[in-house]
């Protein structure tokens, strides 16, 4: 596999293969592991992390992710795998049906190596790996969702170890994905994080349903989350924190520090307090947003009224959110029926939409003594974004934020629906 990656060709795979086959049967790996680690992520632990990794288990199974990318595994190095068990070599066979991953990272580069297998799902190549996590980010709601902890272990030489041992024999668990559409009305989005992708693929009649008349000219990208998409302050916080951070790397040594600067940042932006230059009323999405949810087994939207207050909107598919939180809550059997909610779960194809008014509502909710302001649950979601005095908003999805240029003139568009398939998670617990 890593021959085939890092030629970027099967051939060079199969190639390595015959020249390191040696007489007799070959036994069959037990559990096959891959591990990539993102050495950018969290603390800058990624270098260390690598070299302990490839003592534990061999340099041809661990993968720095600055070198080799989650599409080049599934095209190349699953690929040759395949070739070898089609020309009937059992071990090669054995290693693409047990094989499991590893990921070292945060949330977005989990989602990153995930979105890479969709590929698998799609051209029917089963089995897909089953993903566990080395937490290495400063939030890491996916590695505490399913059982691998919420921050790198203080004694982690140890700690890896373990969870290699722990990820042979781990119960696969379901995921649900959420794939994004952004229509927008013409230009290109600057700055465009890498979970957004151009395409030209969307259904234009549903959303001439909503927004009415289209320009000549339309941009459109898409994307995949697994645990957040949000608009208004908070992703405005986000993507000014992400760039102090790259413009000044040597403030980001560790979660706990990434914390304490995205805390200080977020009191400069008005999260907390809405500066008196600006109109108060123009801080409330209301004023560019009209949200649209589809319900289970229905077919028509349904608008949602968005409360004067509320400044960010999350919708959410993990129960986990901003560093281990509960801001959904656990909601009571009663509420639950009045409100025609259901208990939420990571497989059940909805999503839960809620509402941040400002700072301070937010830490209320963030601390748990509070639950955020429920607003909908759904099995598709559409935001409809138009100007008016605002020239842009920001949005993130699973922690890559972006600006959203807006018109006054057209609608930007961005629709979410359940991926048809699950994506596969080892759990750590």
């Amino acid at each position: 596999m890593a021959a085939a990656m890092r030629e970027k060709g099967v051939g060079a795979g199969l190639s390595a293969a015959a020249a390191a086959a040696a007489p007799g049967e070959e036994a069959a790996p037990e559990a096959p592991i891959v591990v990539f680690v993102n050495s950018r992520s969290g603390g800058r632990h990624g270098p260390a992390l690598t070299l302990r990794l490839r003592e534990l288990i061999s340099e041809e199974q661990v993968f720095d992710l600055s070198v080799t990318k989650p599409p080049d595994f599934v095209r190349y190095g699953l690929m040759c795998l395949e070739k070898l068990a089609d020309q009937g070599d059992l071990c090669a066979k054995a290693t693409r049906e047990k094989l499991r991953v590893m990921v070292a990272g945060g949330d977005g580069t989990v989602g990153w190596v995930l979105g890479s297998f969709t590929e698998l799902h799609v051209m029917k190549r089963e089995p897909v790996p089953p993903t566990g996590i080395i937490p290495l980010g400063t939030g890491n709601d996916l590695s505490r969702t399913f059982g691998w902890g919420g921050s790198f272990p203080f004694g982690w030489r140890a700690a890896v170890k373990r969870s290699l041992y722990k990820a042979i024999n781990a119960p696969v668990r379901r995921l649900d994905s959420w794939r994004v559409v952004v229509v927008m009305p013409g230009g290109e989005l600057v700055e465009r994080p890498y979970s957004l992708s151009p395409t030209e693929q969307f259904d234009s009649t549903q959303v001439m349903d909503i927004s009415g008349e289209m320009p000549e000219k339309s941009s459109c990208y898409e994307g995949v989350f697994y645990n957040y998409l949000s608009i208004g302050m908070d992703a405005q916080v986000a993507y000014g924190f992400h760039h102090l951070r790259d413009e000044k790397p040597y403030l980001a040594q560790g979660p706990i520090s990434n914390k304490l600067i995205y805390s200080g940042y977020s009191c400069t932006q008005g999260w907390f307090c809405t500066p008196c230059i600006s109109t108060p009323g123009l801080r409330g999405l209301n004023n560019i947003l009209r949200l649209y949810v589809k319900k289970v087994n229905c077919s028509e939207w349904e608008q949602i009224s968005i409360p004067s207050s509320v400044r960010a909107i999350v919708v959410l598919n993990l129960n986990n959110y901003g560093s281990g939180r509960h801001p959904w809550g656990d909601l009571k059997p009663e509420y639950l029926e009045k409100r025609g909610f259901v208990e939420a779960h990571v497989d059940d194809g909805l999503l839960e939409i809620f509402g941040l008014k400002q700072g301070w509502h937010a830490s209320l909710v963030m601390t748990e003594l509070i639950s955020a302001k429920h607003m909908a649950q759904a099995a598709a979601v559409k935001l409809e974004m138009r100007g008016g005095q605002w020239s842009r908003a920001y949005l993130q999805m699973d922690g890559e934020p972006w600006k959203q240029p807006l018109s006054n003139e057209y609608s930007t568009i961005v629709e979410i629906k359940k991926v048809p398939f699950h994506s596969l998670m080892l759990s750590g617990e």
